[in-house]
C-alpha cells in the first residue's frame, strides 16, 4: 500500500487509449469460446481500474487546490477526453450486450451489468460529444468561481465554506450579518452564475433532443442510471413527503421558534440556530473529531476499525478548509489500490462529524466490494449509495458524547430533527429540476421565482425577508447539485427515508441493525436498489407508508426528548 501523496500520476496518451479500447472491443467479438471472452473482459478491467485511478488522482488533486496549474490542465484534459472515450465505451457495451456469450457472464458477474449498458447506451450518442464537453467546462467554471470566494466579514476575509460558523452563531444581529455578506457574494456574482447555468440547462436539452427525447429530463433519468424506477415513482414520493413530512418538518421549526423566543415563521438565519445557547459544536479541533471517529469505528465492528486507521495511515482523507479548494464534499476511489478517499471540509462545526460518518460510510462501503468483478459494481446507483452514508450517521449517535462532549445531547435531537427537515428540502431541489427542464427557455428571473413559490410549498417555516438572495428565490444558486449533477439530489431523500429505518431499527437492537447493514452493504452494486433493500429486509420509500410510518416514529421520538437543561 501507498499514500495517497505518492501514488504517481502520468496523463495518458488519449489516442493510445482509444486504440487499446478498439482492440479489447475487436478481440472480444473475436472470441470463439466463453474463456476466451472472459480473459480479454478481465483485461479490459484492469485497464479501466487504472483509467479510473488515473482520472480520479487528476480530479481529487484539483478539487484540493484550484490553483495547481498542474492538475487544473489535467482537470481540463479529462473534461475534454471523458466525453471522446465513451465513445468506445460504447462499442464495448455493444459487443457485450450482442455477446453469445452473455449468459455465462450473467452467470458469473450478475445480469445488473447488462441492465446498466442498456441504460448507458440510451444515454449516449457521438453527436453529443461537443455538448459533454462544453458541460463538463461549465460545471468547473461553476465550481472553480465558488473556490476562489474571499467574503469580507468583521476582521476578516473568508471562504464560503469558512463562513458557516457564523451563520450559526448564537448572536442573532451576527448571525444575520454572516448570512448577509454570503448572500451578498452571491449577488455580486449573479450575472455570472445566471450565464452558466442558463448555458448548461440549453446545452442538457440540446443533448436530449439529439438523443430523440423530448427534453433533457428522460436522459437525465438515463445518466443517473435509474434502473428500478421512473419520473412517476419520484413523483408520489414527493406527494408523499408533502402529505406527511412538511407538516411535521413544520412543527420541529415552530418548536425551535419557541425555544429561541422568536416569532415564527423565522428567516434563513434564524431557522439555522437549533438552540439559543448555540448548535452543537465539535469538542476541540480537527484532529480531535477524526481521532473521535477512530473510537466510533473501533468500537462499530472489527471492519469498520481496520477500514479507519487505513485511511489515516495512508493520507486517504483531506478535511481542512483551506484557501482555493473546492466547496462540499465527496468520496470517490482510486480502484489500482482498491482504496476510497474522502474529500471534505471542515469548518468547527456539527458538519464535521457527519464528514467523518457520512462520507466514511461511502468510503467502507467501497473498502468493503473493492475487489468486485466487474468494477461497475463495486458501487450500487446513488440512491443506494447515500443509504451507506446516512445510515452511519445514525450509527455514530450512541458515540455522541466523544464528537460533542457537553453537546451530545443536543446533537442527538438536532441530528434526528435535521434528517426530518433536510428531506422536503432535498424534494425541493428536485421538483425545482423538473420544472427547469421542462420549461428550459425561462429567464434566470422566472427560475428564482420557481424556486421561491416551491418554498411556500416545500418550506413553509421561511420568512423571506431580511435577507436578500436568499429571501429573493436565488438560494438554488449555491446547491452545488443543481449545476453539476441534475437529478441527483433526490436520492439523498429516498436516503433519508431509508436510514430513518436503520434509526429505528437502532433504537431496538443495535447489533441487529449493524447486521442489516452490512447485508445490504456487502452487496455492493450487484442488483438494483430495490433489490437491495429487499434483500436487507428494509422497505422501498417509494412505498409511502414507509415515509408515514418513520417520520411519525420520529416525530414520537422528538416529541418525548428530555430537553431538560437544554436552553
Amino acid at each position: 500500500m501507498i499514500n495517497f501523496k505518492d501514488m504517481p500520476y502520468e496523463r495518458p496518451d488519449l489516442e493510445a487509449l482509444k486504440q487499446e479500447a478498439k482492440d479489447f472491443t475487436e478481440a472480444f467479438r473475436a472470441a470463439s469460446t466463453y474463456e476466451e471472452a472472459r480473459k480479454v473482459f478481465l483485461q479490459r478491467e484492469v485497464s479501466e481500474k487504472h483509467l479510473s485511478t488515473l482520472m480520479n488522482l487528476a480530479m481529487i488533486r484539483h478539487s484540493i487546490d484550484t490553483r495547481d496549474t498542474f492538475y487544473d490542465a489535467e482537470n481540463d484534459f479529462w473534461n475534454q477526453a471523458g466525453p471522446e472515450l465513451q465513445e468506445y465505451e460504447q462499442a464495448w457495451l455493444d459487443a457485450m450486450l450482442s455477446s453469445p456469450f452473455r449468459a455465462d457472464f450473467a452467470a458469473e458477474y450478475g445480469d445488473i451489468m447488462f441492465l446498466n449498458a442498456e441504460i448507458e447506451r440510451k444515454a449516449f450518442s457521438p453527436e453529443i460529444i461537443e455538448e459533454m464537453q462544453q458541460e463538463n467546462d461549465l460545471t468547473t467554471k461553476y465550481g472553480k468561481l465558488l473556490a476562489s470566494a474571499q467574503i469580507p466579514f468583521e476582521s476578516g476575509v473568508y471562504t464560503l465554506s469558512q463562513m458557516t460558523p457564523f451563520k450559526t452563531d448564537a448572536d442573532d444581529a451576527r448571525r444575520l450579518a454572516a448570512w448577509k455578506a454570503e448572500g451578498q457574494w452571491y449577488k455580486d456574482h449573479q450575472a455570472e452564475l445566471d450565464e452558466i447555468y442558463d448555458r448548461l440547462v440549453h446545452l442538457r436539452d440540446t443533448m436530449g433532443r439529439k438523443l430523440g427525447y423530448d427534453g433533457y429530463t428522460q436522459l437525465g433519468y438515463y445518466r443517473m442510471q435509474r434502473n428500478c424506477y421512473d419520473k412517476t415513482d419520484v413523483e408520489r414520493f414527493r406527494e408523499a413527503v408533502r402529505t406527511y413530512l412538511v407538516p411535521i418538518a413544520d412543527k420541529v421549526y415552530q418548536q425551535q421558534a419557541k425555544r429561541l423566543g422568536l416569532s415564527y415563521p423565522m428567516n434563513f438565519a434564524d431557522n439555522a440556530l437549533q438552540f439559543r445557547s448555540g448548535n452543537p459544536r465539535p469538542q476541540g479541533g480537527a484532529e480531535d473529531t477524526l481521532k473521535a471517529g477512530e473510537v466510533f469505528y473501533d468500537a462499530l465492528s472489527p471492519e469498520t476499525g481496520a477500514f479507519f486507521h487505513m485511511m489515516r495511515d495512508y493520507g486517504l482523507m483531506d478535511v481542512l478548509s483551506t484557501e482555493g479548494k473546492e466547496g462540499g464534499g465527496y468520496c470517490t476511489g482510486i480502484e489500482d489500490y482498491g482504496v476510497p478517499f474522502i474529500f471534505a471540509n471542515f469548518n468547527g462545526t456539527a458538519g464535521d462529524v457527519e464528514v467523518v460518518t457520512h462520507e466514511a460510510g461511502h468510503a467502507f462501503a467501497m473498502y468493503t466490494n473493492a475487489d468486485r468483478i466487474p468494477i461497475s459494481t463495486i458501487w450500487p446507483g446513488m440512491e443506494a449509495c447515500e443509504v451507506h452514508s446516512m445510515s452511519m450517521e445514525f450509527f455514530a449517535e450512541p458515540w455522541a458524547e466523544d464528537f460533542f462532549g457537553k453537546d451530545a445531547r443536543k446533537f442527538r435531537y438536532s441530528h434526528l430533527a435535521g434528517a426530518l427537515t433536510f428531506i422536503p428540502y432535498g424534494t425541493m431541489v428536485d421538483h425545482f429540476q423538473h420544472i427547469v427542464y421542462e420549461k428550459p427557455d425561462m429567464t434566470p428571473r422566472e427560475r428564482h421565482d420557481t424556486w421561491k413559490e416551491l418554498l411556500g410549498v416545500y418550506m413553509p417555516w421561511v420568512r423571506l425577508d431580511d435577507i436578500p438572495f436568499y429571501g429573493d428565490g436565488e438560494g438554488w444558486q449555491r446547491q452545488m447539485h443543481i449545476y453539476g449533477s441534475p437529478f441527483y439530489y433526490i436520492d439523498y431523500c429516498l436516503a433519508q427515508t431509508v436510514s430513518l429505518q436503520f434509526w429505528a431499527l437502532i433504537q431496538q437492537d443495535q447489533p441487529k441493525a449493524w447486521e442489516r447493514y452490512m447485508a445490504y452493504t456487502k452487496q455492493g452494486g450487484s442488483v438494483t436498489f430495490k433489490e437491495l433493500l429487499a434483500n436487507a429486509g428494509l422497505t422501498s420509500p417509494f412505498d409511502p407508508e414507509c415515509l408515514k410510518t418513520v417520520c411519525e416514529a420520529a416525530d414520537r421520538f422528538l416529541d418525548a426528548y428530555d430537553m431538560t437543561g437544554i436552553a
